[in-house]
């Protein structure tokens, strides 16, 4: 079963102290945003790399550059419904002194600019998954980030690769899952992060609840139906159009063996209701202005 998933993008928001001077507005030094190539199902790569001061971002959706842009999940996007399909590619160059951790603002202001994007914040309840410690005693192998010596020199990079043999997302500092062969395997993830990856491949967002600050090696085996059902999710949740036939292999699939295999690690997915920030799109043109 063919699926994509588009690499996560995750970082600290920032706070500013009450009567402190409005920060610079962050943008990109030169930036160039254009329409990408249209992907397939056998197979695609989406993300981001950073080399020096050279952004490139690819073949991202609108609704995923807002997201990365306001630093909140796709799924807290609204808009027209074009911003979950038509993608884009990204070649930016950073200004001096910038660092990956300021790209957000720049993509902030550069839809501000291009596409004349207006939002505004609102709040809503979803039904979530709240990721928690289970009954059983946690059976989690921590396991330290690599060094970031590379992103200390200015290199970084975020992709997700996917196709027919399923996926592969590596995140940086040795942080990647690949979800192949009926099962998750994990490498150095932390629980915030672990929750926004399978939150793609089930039916509602997760959120970390489970106070654990380590980052993690681990396994998670499916049955074979509920892996290809899983698949199939992400494809979905990624923007990739699949056949009606296709879909319908999702229907009557819960990911009972997800539960199960993280109750074998100790950990538990606990259905519940949680109001969530929202990023509503009040304004955006389809077409940039001239690059």
């Amino acid at each position: 079963m063919k699926a994509l998933q588009t690499a996560g993008w995750s970082v600290l928001a920032t706070t500013m102290v009450f009567g402190q001077a409005p920060p610079q507005r962050l943008e990109f030094e030169v930036a160039s945003i254009r329409p990408a190539a249209p992907l397939t199902p056998q197979t695609a790569v989406v993300g981001l790399r950073l080399d020096g001061a050279q952004a490139r971002i690819g073949a991202m959706t609108m609704k995923d550059y807002v997201a990365m842009a306001y630093r909140v999940k796709a799924y807290q996007v609204t808009g027209p419904d074009w911003i979950s399909t038509e993608r884009w590619d990204l070649n930016a160059k950073l200004p001096d002194g910038a660092t990956a951790s300021q790209i957000p603002e720049m993509v902030q202001s550069l839809l501000s600019d291009r596409f004349q994007m207006k939002v505004h914040r609102d709040q809503k309840d979803f039904p979530v998954y709240a990721l928690i410690p289970g009954k059983t005693p946690l059976k989690l192998k921590e396991s330290p980030l690599d060094s970031a010596a590379g992103e200390a020199r200015g290199a970084f990079s975020a992709v997700g690769s996917g196709s027919a043999a399923g996926v592969s997302v590596n995140l940086g500092n040795g942080t990647y899952y690949t979800f192949a062969d009926n099962k998750f395997e994990i490498r150095k993830m932390s629980m915030a992060v672990l929750a926004g990856t399978l939150e793609r491949y089930v039916d509602r967002p997760i959120i970390d609840m489970t106070g654990l600050a380590g980052t993690y090696d681990l396994t998670l085996n499916l049955t074979p139906e509920d892996y290809q059902a899983m698949l199939i999710r992400a494809a979905v949740s990624s923007g990739v159009v699949l056949p009606p036939q296709a879909l319908r292999l999702m229907d009557g699939n819960s990911s009972a063996s997800l539960l199960d295999a993280l109750q074998q690690v100790g950990l538990k997915l606990d259905a519940r209701k949680a109001p969530l920030d929202l990023v509503v799109i009040d304004q955006i043109q389809k077409t940039p202005t001239e690059n």
